[in-house]
């Protein structure tokens, strides 16, 4: 990771270019608390996150399929009575 000072333009802009030395299509832009920006190139269109990228490489085209499958089949998911979850009624 290299080290730069970059000074904002006259209407508060940054050059990406001078950064990365190339331009992605998209970034993720989000700031830490300490007042840290965080820019994360997107990889693909539509805008995949990078941390979820590795799922559409060529060697994981199986996974995808079977997650694309698993996510168009229907659900059918009894989750039972929630009663015993409610507060017990006080006696008076």
């Amino acid at each position: 990771m290299k080290n730069l000072y970059i000074k904002v333009d006259s209407r508060n802009r940054v050059s990406l270019t001078k950064v990365t030395g190339k331009l992605a299509p998209i970034y993720r832009a989000y700031t830490e608390e300490m007042g840290k920006i965080i820019l994360e190139p997107i990889v693909n269109q539509p805008a995949i996150d990078p941390e979820e990228a590795w799922l559409f490489e060529p060697k994981n085209k199986e996974l995808l399929a079977k997650i694309k499958k698993s996510l168009q089949q229907e659900a059918d998911v009894d989750l039972g009575s929630f009663k015993k979850f409610l507060p017990k009624k006080k006696k008076k």
